[in-house]
């Protein structure tokens, strides 16, 4: 048995997660053939077969699945060893912001343009996702979320509270009563949310004319006519109108969210201080 490569490792746990070849080929921005190769070189250097291969997916051996948790643990410390190197950065390089999608088109990338102008070293990456980042692996340094996190190691401020309202073009509501309301409503992605719990209640047993997982979407499609809509207070109410009852109750606090390690870098600190800059004046 030889030193393994490390890089080996990470294919191997990208393996593990994806359980293909290609979902772990996405996920590292590689060929298939570069997984199945680094595969191959890792059980060459352990001596062991640590995946069976078959057609619709790779599955672990049991020697494989004995060294998921020893791979796990030299991830977790070389991501350790990375987030305390990052405290010594000068301010400049690349800080990587992940939030809601509409938080992210709406508030940060309009928001922050000045900021950018203070900061003209770093490189702010925005990404707009549904999922929960997961900030112990560095797959971003700076989370905005609605829940409020309690995983240990993590640092989290409150930076303000969002409310929403119910909407629709002042020309949708002339033409119709409230019973001949049609709704522009939440898919399945977001129908965990509490606005639209709430616009269920409100909606009765009137139809959905469309629905979508991106409120930027349902606030372009409210704009433009197409119904009634629960949104959040950060789009501009004008020219809409906001319908005064019934009053969406609904208030969402916003958290920020990073890594204890990761926050003393100082790139990311001064991301961080202007995004509480920010949203704590909404």
């Amino acid at each position: 048995m030889s030193q393994p490569n490390w890089d080996d490792l990470r294919f191997f746990l990208a393996l593990h997660d994806a359980g293909t070849l290609s979902g772990a080929a996405r996920v590292a921005g590689v060929e298939h053939t570069t997984v199945a190769r680094r595969i191959d070189a890792l059980e060459a250097a352990l001596a062991v077969k640590l995946f069976d291969r078959f057609p619709k997916g790779w599955s672990l051996t049991a020697a494989g699945k004995a060294l998921v948790p020893h791979a796990r643990n030299m991830e977790d410390g070389l991501h350790g060893l990375l987030r305390v190197a990052g405290g010594t950065a000068e301010l400049s390089g690349k800080v990587r912001v992940s939030a809601p999608p509409a938080v992210t088109a709406w508030v940060l990338a309009p928001g922050l343009q000045q900021a950018l102008h203070r900061l003209p070293g770093i490189e702010l990456d925005l990404r707009a996702e549904l999922k929960v980042t997961d900030l112990m692996r560095r797959e971003s340094d700076i989370a905005i979320r609605y829940n409020r996190p309690t995983s240990p190691g993590l640092a989290v401020r409150s930076l303000s509270t969002v409310t929403y309202r119910l909407c629709a073009s002042e020309a949708y509501l002339a033409g119709r009563t409230p019973e001949q309301w049609e709704f522009l409503g939440y898919d399945e992605l977001l129908q965990h949310t509490p606005q639209h719990h709430w616009l269920e209640k409100v909606r009765g047993t009137r139809r959905y004319c469309m629905r979508s997982n991106d409120l930027g979407t349902l606030y372009q499609a409210t704009l433009a006519g197409g119904g009634v809509a629960v949104l959040p207070d950060y789009f501009p109410l004008s020219p809409l109108v906001q319908i005064e009852a019934p009053t969406c109750a609904v208030k969402r606090k916003l958290w920020i969210v990073m890594h204890e390690d990761v926050r003393r870098a100082a790139p990311v600190r001064a991301v961080a201080d202007e995004i509480i800059a920010l949203l704590s004046t909404r």
